[in-house]
């Protein structure tokens, strides 16, 4: 197989790579010490001392769907609940041609912005849509993204008691038939995994105990993750006691789900009893700052939980809540968010932001392969020029990616191969994918 030798790169987010990696069948085969040369021959050398080399970006948390209703009259300044009730009958219009355009929209946005693993949470399947994860799939494969794709699910609506209306809920064993069918057709287990497929119901106030505990045996016989909302606001607690007699952790532990295979979307509203449970339990979290600070959800505990156990990574959260796609931004969110809540600048570093969108994603969606560069891992890199007005006088190029608020990769690759190239998608038109998603997005005004 071909060597490609990433030479001299201007700073690395690794110990004992100052000279460079190399990278060969899809993986990192060396890495190269300050003026080293690989012990091996190889075939092409690509000149990284201009660019600032980081593990590709981990994304454990999004709804691709949602790039179509940004900033929408109808949803802006308001919280989680009113704007979820806004927003549910304007997606309840959703068609097959906008959402193909939707989720290869999010992914460009995504790997442009230096992620090449993604987990999106999809759970609205109107008419026409029985295939949503399927085309998931499909357009991830096109783009050579990684993906973990979670087959989400709402099966309890209003006249049940629950938050969304008749329209966008299924039948539970319409809901586990696909489960099924996903995890037996495009789930990739092991190393080097492009698509991977999880089980998510939507939240307490959208399914049933039931489709909970029968998601949870679905997943553990097909060694597959689980994957829900849960503690993003006070308004849910409320839900959960008046419903379940119980508070979210409890429900979670009653249906389940209290277990390593689990990672949750947002994690604010949790004491520190119930984040030294999940700690112990291995559940990881999504810590989205973002859609959090947009929603005034409350701050993540990042620290209590970490300190606990729990794998802590990042995630975009839906572009109508973010409203973007973009995780480097995300990582930077992360900084500002965690130390304005811990009250300290130093509390949370730029390396603690990035390992947060890198090592701590990867854990959360059960990787071992991704997330750190490292010699045997996948080759999955985000290379970044500190060519820009914003980054003259900068000293620490790392801490400057975050600090200074890098938001576009200048060279994205994903399993040894260039997906990014000068900062454009290779094979795609972006010019094209714009007007074509902007005339769908129109739809849904």
């Amino acid at each position: 197989m071909a060597r490609l030798f990433l030479k001299t790169p201007l700073a690395i987010l690794a110990s004992g790579a100052e000279g460079g990696l190399v990278v060969e069948d899809g993986r990192i085969a060396e890495l190269v010490p300050a003026g080293g040369q690989p012990s091996a021959s190889v075939d092409d050398t690509f000149d990284a001392s201009a660019h600032v080399m980081l593990p590709g970006l981990v994304n454990t948390h999004h709804h691709f769907y949602q790039t179509l209703t940004r900033a929408h009259p109808q949803a802006v300044d308001k919280e989680l609940f009113p704007w979820l009730q806004a927003l549910y009958p304007i997606w309840a219009r959703l068609d097959p041609e906008s959402f193909r355009l939707s989720v290869r929209l999010a992914l460009t946005e995504l790997l442009l912005s230096g992620c090449t693993t993604a987990a999106d949470h999809h759970y609205l399947f109107p008419q026409g849509l029985g295939d949503a994860i399927d085309v998931e799939a499909e357009e991830a494969r096109s783009l050579g993204i990684r993906v973990t794709l979670t087959r989400g699910s709402m099966n309890l609506s209003q006249k049940d008691g629950g938050l969304p209306p008749d329209t966008v809920v299924q039948d539970e064993d319409e809901i586990l038939a696909d489960s099924e069918r996903l995890l037996s057709t495009l789930h990739e287990p092991g190393e080097g995994a492009m698509v991977q497929v999880a089980l998510a119901p939507c939240s307490p106030f959208s399914v049933t105990k039931g489709l909970m505990e029968k998601s949870a045996g679905l997943a553990e016989r097909h060694g597959a993750r689980l994957h829900t909302h849960l503690g993003e606001t006070e308004d849910e607690n409320r839900f959960c006691l008046e419903r379940f007699r119980c508070r979210p952790v409890d429900y979670l532990e009653e249906v389940g789900w209290l277990g390593p295979r689990t990672w949750l979307a947002h994690g604010i509203h949790f004491t520190s009893e119930e984040c030294r449970r999940l700690g112990a339990h291995r559940v990881g979290v999504c810590h989205c700052p973002t859609s959090n600070a947009v929603l005034a959800s409350g701050f993540c505990p990042t620290a209590e939980l970490e300190a606990a156990g729990s794998p802590v990574g990042l995630g975009v959260d839906g572009s109508a809540s973010n409203d973007s796609s973009n995780m480097m931004e995300a990582v930077r969110h992360a900084l500002m968010v965690n130390r304005l809540s811990r009250g300290s600048a130093s509390a949370v570093t730029a390396r603690d932001a990035i390992r947060w969108g890198t090592e701590g994603s990867a854990a959360c969606l059960g990787r071992t392969d991704i997330g750190r560069i490292a010699v045997g891992l996948q080759a999955d890199l985000a290379l970044f020029t500190l060519d820009e007005l914003r980054f003259s006088g900068a000293h620490d190029p790392i801490a400057a990616l975050v600090l200074c608020g890098a938001t576009r990769a200048d060279r994205v690759m994903v399993a040894g191969r260039w997906r990014v190239v000068d900062g454009q998608p290779v094979g795609l038109d972006l010019a094209r994918l714009r007007r074509e998603h902007g005339a769908a997005a129109r739809r849904f005004a």
